[in-house]
């Protein structure tokens, strides 16, 4: 079992690093890819025949980042991760019920008044907001920066949305999946120079 000690290191890490490092490096891969893979895919549901081919290998190279975090959560020697505290724990259970719910009925809202081309942006404006004060919760600063990206995401898909003929849904697919498979490779390959550093 984690000493307290431990848990603050643990915690600590993206204090001084931008990207988590040890099993959460891979934790956090296989969390993002899976995302990317998924925002590619609902990018392909309205998008024009020239994109489906380049959304689809994007939710393969997802998939792909997805699965080289498991192994190098599995191979990791480090076991402990922020989740072993039951005080983060509750704030991330309490964030993310908030997004689901403000997610859902803003979904919700938006088809039953006939608006649901705009369901993957409001969906992607709120997981961008909802990684603000996740990433203080969790102690991961790569989070707020994909926030932004998120968000601003969003932006570009109400204002070509609305602005062209293109869906909303191209737009957030292909803005979103880029951004979270660019962070997840990110942590992959950052993590992975800082566990070859030498101490000290």
């Amino acid at each position: 079992m984690l000493t307290a000690e431990q848990l603050a290191g643990t915690q600590s890490i993206a204090r001084d690093h931008l990207f988590p490092a040890g099993r959460e490096r891979g934790i956090y891969a296989v969390v993002e890819g899976s995302f990317a893979a998924g925002w590619y895919g609902w990018g392909q549901a309205a998008a024009p025949l020239w994109l489906v081919v380049p959304l689809a290998v994007g939710s393969c190279l997802g998939v792909m980042a997805a699965l080289a975090g498991i192994v190098v959560s599995a191979r990791s020697p480090t076991r402990g991760t922020v989740f072993r505290d039951g005080a983060v724990r509750r704030r991330y259970r309490a964030i993310v019920g908030v997004e689901f719910s403000v997610a859902g009925i803003g979904a919700a809202a938006l088809a039953a008044t006939g608006h649901a081309t705009w369901i993957a942006a409001w969906v992607c404006l709120v997981v961008g907001v909802h990684f603000f004060p996740l990433s203080r919760a969790l102690g991961n600063r790569s989070l707020a920066p994909l926030g932004a990206l998120l968000t601003g995401v969003a932006a570009a898909a109400l204002v070509v949305g609305t602005a062209t003929g293109v869906a909303p849904s191209t737009v957030t697919g292909a803005g979103a999946g880029l951004s979270v498979l660019a962070v997840a490779l990110a942590t992959l390959v950052v993590g992975e120079r800082r566990a070859r550093r030498p101490a000290g």
